[in-house]
C-alpha cells in the first residue's frame, strides 16, 4: 500500500524543523555564543552579520596560505598579528562613505565598522619569512611551516 503524505503533514514538519533551529539560536545566545551560531544560514547567507568574512586555509609545499575576503576594506586598515603558532588573527575596518544619505535607500545590507576573525591553522607556523599581499580586496598570507628539529641521540654514561 502507497502512503501519500497530507499537505498538513510536510508543512508540519517544516515548521517543527524551523522551531528546533529557532531554539538552537536562543539556546547559542543564551550560552554567550554570537546571535548567528556557525554552520547554520548565517553562515552560508549572512557571514557580514557575525561580523566575520570568508577564509581559505590550504597548504603548499612548506608554506600555509590563508586567503580572505575583504571587500570595501583598504590595505592601511587590516592587522595581521600571529597569536601563537597555530592561531592567525586578522583584524580590518570598513569605513563607510561619509558622502552618503541615509535617505532614499530601500535596502542597506553592506556594514561598516570593525571586523575580526582568528584563523586556527592545521599546522605550526612561524613569522620569520611570512609575506603578505592585498589586492583588489583579497588577503593573502604565507606562512612558513615550522619544521621539528631534527632528533638526537643522547649518550648514557
Amino acid at each position: 500500500m502507497i502512503r501519500r503524505r497530507n499537505l498538513f503533514e510536510m508543512m508540519w514538519q517544516d515548521m517543527e524543523d524551523m522551531r528546533a533551529e529557532l531554539e538552537n539560536m536562543v539556546q547559542a545566545v543564551s550560552s554567550g555564543n554570537r546571535l548567528l551560531p556557525a554552520g547554520g544560514i548565517g553562515d552560508r547567507i549572512h557571514p557580514a552579520i557575525r561580523d566575520e568574512f570568508r577564509v581559505d586555509v590550504r597548504e603548499h609545499d612548506d608554506d600555509l596560505i590563508v586567503v580572505a575576503d575583504l571587500p570595501g576594506v583598504e590595505k592601511e586598515s587590516v592587522t595581521l598579528q600571529l597569536i601563537n603558532p597555530r592561531l592567525l588573527e586578522i583584524a580590518c575596518t570598513r569605513e563607510r562613505d561619509t558622502g552618503e544619505n541615509a535617505e532614499g535607500y530601500y535596502i542597506r545590507e553592506r556594514v561598516s565598522g570593525s571586523m575580526n576573525r582568528m584563523v586556527t591553522l592545521p599546522a605550526d607556523v612561524t613569522e620569520d619569512d611570512a609575506k603578505a599581499s592585498f589586492k583588489n580586496g583579497i588577503l593573502e598570507v604565507r606562512l612558513k611551516k615550522r619544521t621539528m628539529p631534527q632528533k638526537s641521540r643522547i649518550a648514557i654514561e
